[in-house]
């Protein structure tokens, strides 16, 4: 037992190879979908948009992780309207685990959500990986995201979708799971004021996603 729970830092490569996964890099009709969000945006969001975005082209080289969380992804999360309510749950920083195919799998996920109660968090919907370098010393982003949604078909064991985003410094990646395989979007820079607006448009319409279609 003891063998079985001791915890593997997992590369993407691995998990594909142990899991039989298939990354697609192909737009899926669900990523079509989710990529092609539309948003409007009022005076203050706009103001705002721009003030973030500025911030970001001068120091987002230098941010560190928690740097870039409060001064830039805090206020991005705030203006997709990624908002805890009575059932849907939002964690920052919350591990979670579970036995896949005999193998157990355990990883923290920066932000998720899912439905819950208090701090106990039940199924999870979005998973959010965010890292300052390409490569970090305690793991490989993508990797994480892709554990994280393994864990997350195990809990849920209700065969629908899973939805997250990768964020390594400048650079979002928007992914989608369904069964063993995983699309990747193409890349949106934070700092280009449209690849922004985009950001929060698509991140928008995972809140419609998930209140038609994923929650229980």
């Amino acid at each position: 037992m003891a063998r079985q729970n001791k915890i593997r830092i997992w590369s993407e490569a691995e998990l594909i190879d142990t899991f039989a996964l298939d990354k697609l890099k192909t737009p899926t009709p669900l990523m079509t979908e989710w990529l092609n969000a539309t948003a409007q945006f009022n005076e203050f969001e706009q103001f705002t948009l721009q003030r973030i975005r500025n911030e970001a082209v001068q120091n987002i080289e230098a941010w560190a992780e928690e740097d870039l969380k409060m001064n830039f992804i805090a206020f991005v999360i705030d203006l997709a309207g990624l908002k805890a309510t009575k059932t849907i749950r939002t964690f920052y920083d919350k591990t979670i685990s579970a036995t896949v195919e005999g193998i157990f799998l355990k990883t923290k996920t920066d932000f998720m959500i899912a439905k819950g109660i208090l701090d106990l968090a039940k199924n999870p919907y979005f998973h959010f990986q965010e890292y300052k370098r390409e490569k970090d010393p305690h793991g490989d982003p993508m990797a994480q995201l892709v554990e994280a949604f393994l864990i997350a078909q195990e809990i849920n064991k209700n065969g629908k979708p899973l939805y997250g985003c990768c964020v390594v410094r400048r650079l979002w990646y928007f992914v989608i799971m369904e069964g063993k395989n995983y699309c990747v979007s193409m890349t949106y820079d934070c700092t280009d004021e449209k690849d922004l607006q985009q950001i929060i448009a698509i991140l928008r319409k995972f809140e419609e996603i998930l209140l038609t279609r994923l929650i229980d």
